[in-house]
């Protein structure tokens, strides 16, 4: 059975987007194929993970090529987790793109463009997952890659093109970085299938190990943002759409930390490297979130806890124990959800605020109930507030640094700790000040000045029924105009910043629209699953304990592919 079903979450998206190609002139049937195809990915994924879990790993020789020769998926119960955790967000997200889409008149997300592209990259994603040779690794990243430079880019705007290029530009770079690593690879042994790297990697010089294990790292590093290498997310990821910035920020890094775990594991289990690992762990845990406490606006200070945050599972993938890599697996499928999740709720922010400034928003809470609860959930789950799964997460990953004993590792749970309570002061902020507080300008006022400035350009009445001006000097003679004419200026600068490209009337219009019900119920969704992972975290936590098992025992991952007389 599992034969049938591993390559269909491949196969199923990539042909959703040929279909949806064919469709591009009916939005509605694009929008059903679309969501349907993702649904099927689903329930694939949940049903590899149930067999890989109940009878182990099984993999797939495509084309019916001999192994090592051909392309070869593996499912086991870590590929199957990322599938499960990869297709239930990016349904979540593409729901959340369809209503906006429906509410802007696709202003925003051309669904033309969109739904075929969202789907290559969902295609790009889980090739990644079930790769089992480092070409066909190489090959799904660069697939949800060109996908990428597309959504990245969508509406062509200045600032969106110019994140696009830094995107581009470091994604190539490492693409190239990892390339470079293949040839190597296969220079070396002669083959770049996986299982059978893992025999014959061990016959090489300690030099040359080293040496390639170090060009993977840094190709991977790349692309999972971890310090040094992090400084290209923050400037590319906040200038996307909602659905697109939510999509990168859940996915896109964890394939990275996805890739490092499967060849530190697989191919260098020895730890020539592990010291260096913790060390860009600590780092990145530290540098990211005291990036993230600096920001006022949400998304950069949510870009900078999406880095932060990738240190914890570089963590545990440096201790190298059943621990230390269960707690790092669980981390991933957590962090996916929450992450997502919130970027999603930093959307909602800037539809209903004009803008994700913390210091130009204000009263959120009052204003939007629901939109303050869909905020305070995943924030706190991000924080590692206790009972929920970010408080699991971080706490395996801690008990698994004060088992390992070393000083590295203490210093590692220190950091750690302190991280989780900058995360949370860097939450409280943003609850306080765009939530909490009362608002820095009423709606109503809003309303007032766009009445206010409408008259002044083309006559009319004032709000409060009397003649309207005609837009010259103030009374006091002073040539700055009436009060509402003044607030009506403020309003446009703080709107116009959070969008350039909207002039000032349809960004004070779109601070004022409602909430479209299916972006709301796209987003309470993927809360709701975030929730989830707190009620499902022993069975989970036990799939991530088992599967760090299975990558430290090596054995059957290897004779799945190779046969069990291949198994050293």
């Amino acid at each position: 059975m599992t034969s049938v079903l591993a390559p269909l979450p491949v196969l199923l998206p990539l042909l959703g987007a040929a279909a949806a190609l064919l469709t591009s002139g009916h939005p509605r049937s694009q929008r059903i194929l679309s969501i349907a195809v993702l649904t099927a990915v689903l329930a694939v994924s949940v049903t590899l993970l149930l067999i890989a879990d109940a009878d182990g790993a099984t993999s797939v020789a495509v084309g019916g090529w001999p192994v090592p020769l051909g392309i070869v998926l593996v499912v086991d119960r870590l590929s199957a987790l990322m599938l499960v955790v990869a297709s239930t967000v990016a349904l979540g997200v593409l729901v959340f793109a369809v209503g906006q889409g429906a509410a802007d008149g696709q202003e925003d997300t051309p669904l033309s463009i969109f739904h075929p592209t969202f789907l290559v990259l969902v295609a790009g994603v889980s090739n990644a997952f079930l790769a089992g040779d480092l070409f066909n690794l190489y090959v799904g990243f660069e697939i949800l890659l060109m996908a990428s430079y597309v959504l990245l880019t969508l509406g062509g705007t200045a600032p969106r093109i110019r994140g696009g290029i830094t995107y581009v530009i470091v994604s190539l770079t490492s693409s190239l970085v990892f390339l470079a690593a293949i040839g190597l690879v296969y220079a070396a042994t002669g083959t770049v299938n996986m299982a059978d790297l893992a025999v014959r990697l061990g016959e090489l010089p300690e030099g040359t190990q080293v040496l390639l294990q170090s060009m993977l790292l840094i190709a991977f590093g790349i692309k999972a943002a971890v310090f040094p290498l992090s400084a290209w997310l923050p400037d590319s990821y906040p200038t996307a759409p909602a659905p697109v910035t939510a999509v990168f920020a859940g996915l896109l890094t964890k394939v990275g930390v996805y890739a490092i775990i499967r060849t530190q594991t697989l191919l260098f289990p020895d730890g020539a490297l592990d010291d260096l690992l913790m060390w860009a762990a600590l780092a990145t845990m530290l540098v990211g979130i005291l990036g993230a406490v600096a920001q006022t606006d949400l998304r950069r200070l949510l870009s900078f806890t999406l880095v932060s945050h990738i240190g914890y599972m570089v963590f545990g993938i440096a201790l190298g124990t059943t621990a230390g890599l269960a707690g790092a697996v669980f981390y991933v499928a957590h962090h996916i959800a929450i992450q997502t999740t919130l970027f999603l709720v930093a959307g909602l922010v800037e539809r209903q605020g004009g803008t994700t400034s913390v210091d130009k928003l204000g009263g959120l809470a009052r204003r939007s109930p629901l939109l303050a609860v869909l905020f305070f959930v995943p924030a706190m789950n991000l924080a590692g507030i206790p009972p929920l799964s970010g408080f699991i997460g971080k706490l395996g990953l801690l008990h698994a640094g004060v088992a390992e004993g070393s000083s590295m590792a203490m210093a590692l749970v220190v950091g750690g700790v302190v991280t989780s309570l900058l995360t949370l002061l860097a939450i409280a902020r943003v609850w306080t000040r765009a939530f909490w507080r009362p608002p820095t300008q009423a709606p109503a006022d809003d309303t007032a000045a766009a009445a206010a400035a409408d008259a002044g350009s083309g006559g009319g009445s004032t709000p409060d029924g009397g003649p309207s001006g005609n837009g010259g000097p103030s009374p006091d003679g002073d040539g700055t105009g009436s009060p509402f004419q003044a607030a009506w200026r403020r309003h446009t600068r703080v709107a116009t910043a959070a969008e350039p490209d909207l002039p000032p009337a349809a960004a004070s219009t779109r601070a004022l629209r409602p909430l479209p019900a299916t972006m709301v119920a796209a987003t309470a969704g993927l809360a709701a699953v975030t929730v989830a992972l707190t009620g499902l975290a022993g069975p989970l936590y036990g799939i991530a304990d088992r599967a760090a098992e299975d990558l430290l025992d090596r054995t059957p991952y290897i004779s799945t592919v190779l046969g069990p007389e291949e198994t050293p």
